[in-house]
C-alpha cells in the first residue's frame, strides 16, 4: 500500500508515565477496558477514579502512577480506540479495491458504525468530544483530526489537492456525526433506515464537491 494511503494520528499521550514492563502495561490495559465498560454503565459524569481502580481490580494509588485524573485515562482510552479505528481502515485498504473515492469513504463509515455498536464505552465518548473537543491533538479538534486523515485519504482518489478537500470533508464528517448520534438515539443498534439516509446525503453533497 503506498504512504498516501495509510491513515495517521497525533501522537500524544495522557500518560503520566509510560509502562516499561509487561505487567505494567496489562495492569494499564485493565484500567483503560475498565473505564470503557464504566462509561457505558454510568456515562462519562458519572465515572471516576475510584470506580476504575476498583473495577480493574487495582489499587487508586496505582491508577495515579500513570493518569493524573480521569479525564486522562479516558483520553487514553479514546486514542486506543484512535489507534483500532485508524488499523481497521488501514486492513481494509489493504484488500480494498476502490474504484473510486466513495468506496473507501463507505468503508470508513462502516468501521465507524461496526466500533458505535461493538467497542465498549465508544458509544458515549466516540472520539472525545464529550470530554473535551480538543482531546485527541492540544492543536486540533478531534474532528480535525480524523477530517486530516481522511483527506489524505480522498486526495489519492480525487484530482484535488489535500487543501481543497478539508472543507468538504470537514462539512461530511460534521454532518455524519450528527445523523449517525441521532440513529444510535433511535435504536441502540443504529436506525438502519437513518443510516442509510445519512449515507446517502454524504455521497450526495461529496459527488458534487468531488464528481462521481
Amino acid at each position: 500500500m503506498s504512504e498516501n494511503r495509510t491513515v495517521t494520528q497525533a501522537e500524544t499521550t495522557p500518560l503520566r508515565r509510560q509502562p516499561v514492563q509487561q505487567r505494567s502495561a496489562k495492569r494499564v490495559e485493565r484500567m483503560l477496558d475498565a473505564s470503557a465498560e464504566l462509561l457505558d454503565e454510568v456515562g462519562y459524569e458519572g465515572l471516576t477514579t475510584t470506580l476504575i481502580a476498583k473495577r480493574a481490580g487495582v489499587a487508586v494509588g496505582s491508577l495515579y502512577q500513570f493518569f493524573p485524573d480521569k479525564r486522562a485515562v479516558v483520553q487514553a482510552l479514546t486514542q486506543r480506540n484512535l489507534e483500532r479505528f485508524v488499523t481497521a481502515v488501514n486492513e481494509r485498504l489493504e484488500t480494498l479495491d476502490a474504484s473510486n473515492w466513495w468506496d473507501i469513504v463507505d468503508s470508513l463509515l462502516d468501521i465507524y458504525l461496526v466500533m458505535h455498536r461493538e467497542a465498549p464505552g465508544f458509544s458515549k465518548v466516540h472520539f472525545g468530544d464529550v470530554v473535551d473537543p480538543q482531546l485527541l491533538d492540544e492543536r486540533r479538534t478531534n474532528n480535525r483530526v480524523i477530517v486530516d486523515a481522511l483527506a489524505e485519504l480522498i486526495s489519492a482518489q480525487v484530482r484535488l489537492s489535500k487543501e481543497e478537500i478539508v472543507l468538504p470533508i470537514s462539512i461530511a464528517v460534521e454532518a455524519a456525526d450528527g445523523l449517525l448520534d441521532h440513529a444510535f438515539r433511535l435504536d441502540p443498534h443504529g436506525d438502519p433506515t437513518v443510516i442509510d439516509e445519512a449515507k446517502t446525503m454524504i455521497k450526495c453533497y461529496l459527488a458534487e464537491r468531488f464528481g462521481e
